[in-house]
């Protein structure tokens, strides 16, 4: 069992590492706070992200889950991996800015998870926001009132979305709907709706505590005609299999989000350390009961951190692995999500007055982490799917 990073993608991280540092961090506080601005400065790097993206293996938010192509045997490192390792280093530099990135979002995973071979092609190169979250619907995502209705050759999309990431910029925009409420989660179905298509409106822009970079969106849906070529995957609703296949998409996206939390969480810790250099024993030498405080809650943040990052490594192993890595992804989310916040938050605290005023980014890192912990899936949420994963049980045998 190795637990470094593959050396193939040392150049990977490395640029993405540098592009943190050098591309989102100066431009972090500009875009904090003119919320809702467009950051201009994304389009030229989104282009050479793609130019990375059409090499192979490279930070590309469409990575699939291992569910298809040929059977391969053997230890693989792909897109997965690569994807999560870019990802941790972006947010380095700043997550909202990550969240804003054209071509990254979280609906082009939607589809890469969900979509047939035909729809792979055709949506390639799209922008895709994801719309789950409804004014009633929160992380029940079984509960998703918007309805699809068959008219022919279309769809017929009536219902509200909020809390869109990249709603309003966005190319298109994956929806979750029902064909048939009666049927519950089985009939639950997403739906690529290009942007600018009639009956669907953006009313809002949200304003939030944290990733003030990225707009969130509330939109509506009414009498909103959408082909029935861009129902995701097969239109046919499987009791039996029940909401297995749009749930793939988490499998799918709890890893990046993770691989968020863990790139925030180090941002953070590496600061905190600066701060606090004179105090730290950079080659551990010293027993942990005889450090000083800060030290010691310090080293103790480190080794939930690594945690953290490892879990996510595994989850983004197996989905390239073509493991069915349900349970890991919802692990690496929880992990990861709870330990940003608590590392972001307690930074700030030790640094005082430092961390909470401007000139420095903890205060922000803060305010940014707390998302993490919050979308795809919360906290109490993964804990319940890691309990059934555990335990054996379905969704209606252990709510």
């Amino acid at each position: 069992m190795n637990l470094q990073n593959p050396k193939k993608f040392k150049m990977l991280v490395d640029q993405a590492h540098e592009s943190a540092l050098n591309v989102l961090r100066p431009i972090s506080r500009k875009y904090d706070k003119a919320e809702h601005s467009y950051p201009k400065e994304l389009d030229m790097f989104a282009s050479l992200i793609d130019g990375m993206n059409d090499g192979g293996e490279g930070i590309n938010a469409g990575a699939a889950v291992g569910k298809r192509g040929h059977t391969e045997t053997g230890n693989k490192n792909g897109v997965n991996m690569s994807t999560v390792l870019g990802v941790i280093e972006m947010c380095y530099g700043d997550t909202g800015l990550l969240l804003s990135m054209p071509r990254q979002g979280l609906g082009n995973s939607a589809i890469a998870a969900v979509a047939n071979e035909e729809q792979l092609e055709r949506f390639k190169g799209t922008w895709a926001a994801m719309a789950i979250t409804e004014p009633g619907c929160g992380s029940d995502s079984a509960a998703i009132r918007t309805t699809a209705t068959k008219d022919g050759e279309d769809y017929i999309l009536n219902g509200e979305k909020i809390f869109v990431t990249s709603g309003e910029r966005a190319d298109a925009v994956v929806v979750w709907a029902t064909l048939d409420k009666k049927l519950g989660r089985a009939a639950i179905k997403s739906f690529v709706v290009p942007k600018g298509t009639a009956g669907m409106n953006v009313e809002r822009l949200e304003h939030k505590l944290g990733i003030k970079a990225s707009d969130t969106a509330v939109i509506s849906f009414i009498d909103c005609r959408v082909p029935a070529a861009n129902l995701l995957g097969h239109a046919g609703i499987d009791v039996a299999k029940g909401f297995a296949g749009v749930m793939e998409t988490f499998d799918n996206t709890r890893p990046l989000v993770a691989a968020m939390a863990v790139g925030c969480a180090k941002a953070s810790l590496e600061r905190i350390k600066e701060i606090f250099n004179n105090q730290l024993d950079e080659n551990y030498a010293t027993p942990y009961l005889q450090t000083s405080h800060i030290a010691a809650q310090i080293y103790r943040m480190e080794a939930e951190w690594e945690a953290a990052r490892l879990l996510t490594m595994k989850a983004a192993w197996m989905a390239d692995n073509k493991k069915p890595n349900s349970r890991e992804a919802s692990i690496s989310k929880a992990k990861a999500g709870r330990i940003c916040n608590e590392i972001t938050l307690k930074c700030v605290e030790l640094a005082a007055s430092v961390g909470y005023n401007e000139e420095e980014l903890l205060e922000k890192w803060a305010r940014d982490s707390k998302i993490l912990d919050i979308f795809e899936g919360t906290q109490q949420i993964q804990q319940l799917i890691i309990a059934r994963r555990e335990l054996g049980k379905s969704s209606s045998e252990l709510k």
